[in-house]
């Protein structure tokens, strides 16, 4: 069996930015330990696998190396560029119907970004646990619990420079459907010209730092639109790669936009 193989730059204006997917087309869902062993041999930050359900519907799933996840956004915009541009599809707007997520709808915009639309994850704030001051090896100014935890920090520099012990933060986090050890970090009208810089830490996801989280956005909107009243720029760090994350929020929605780009095409034989 052979199956159809796009690896695609997420959040990315060129190769080596933003975050990597692989995007794998199906007639139907695979049993759940396949798609799972495909996904740890990608071995990327997500594998997405997209089956038709109608007329511009798909269902999609992702996939970390080790865990399935109830949503993925840099994988949902990959997903979409490849329907786009390689899976032939030229309509004004893709809904994809999720497991856990409902359906999250792309569309494309005049200046070549695509816009996901996403629901707004609720959000409170929370004490700063001694057991994550330890396991960053910084002390936030705050923290608000939501699908992960999120830590402010003053500056961005203070985000840069963080190097936490993972085995520790995977302990630790928001849980429900995400579980424990997620993690973002974030500083707000830092430097660089952007309004958040971010970096985002998943050890217990499998991942031990994610180069360009949408979900994890979402929050972002969430917990900011509202301050900002505005889209809001955004730069999640990370060593070698980083990527730009443009961040709406749209009533009880959050619209995500970014640029993706192709890097290999290929058929994986199973």
């Amino acid at each position: 069996m052979t199956i159809p193989f796009t690896q695609i730059d997420a959040f990315a204006t060129k190769p080596f930015e933003g975050n990597q997917a692989c995007i794998m087309p199906l007639d139907a869902f695979l049993a759940d330990g396949v798609l799972q062993s495909i996904a740890a041999e990608n071995n990327v930050a997500e594998t997405a696998f997209i089956v038709p359900d109608g007329r511009a519907r798909w269902q999609l799933r992702w996939f970390t190396p080790t865990v399935e996840v109830p949503l993925c956004g840099h994988a949902t915009l990959a997903a979409a560029h490849y329907l786009y541009n390689h899976g032939g599809f030229d309509g004004d707007k893709i809904t994809f119907v999720t497991r856990k997520s409902g359906e999250l709808y792309v569309s494309r915009l005049p200046d070549g970004r695509l816009e996901m639309d996403f629901p707004k994850p609720e959000t409170t704030e929370m004490d700063v646990p001694e057991a994550v001051v330890e396991a960053l090896g910084a002390r936030p100014t705050k923290m608000v619990r939501g699908p992960f935890c999120a830590a402010f920090f003053e500056r961005t520099q203070d985000v840069l420079d963080l190097k936490p012990d993972l085995k520790a933060l995977a302990k630790l986090g928001a849980g429900g459907d995400w579980g424990l050890g997620n993690f973002g970090c974030l500083s707000v009208y830092g430097a660089g010209g952007v309004d958040v810089t971010s970096r985002f830490f998943a050890p217990g996801s499998g991942i031990d730092e994610d180069p360009a989280t949408g979900s994890w956005h979402c929050m972002v909107g969430a917990m900011l639109g509202a301050q900002f009243d505005r889209a809001i720029d955004c730069f999640q760090a990370f060593p070698g790669r980083g990527a730009v994350i443009g961040v709406e929020l749209v009533g009880d929605r959050v619209k995500l936009r970014g640029h993706s780009v192709t890097v290999i095409e290929g058929v994986f034989r199973l």
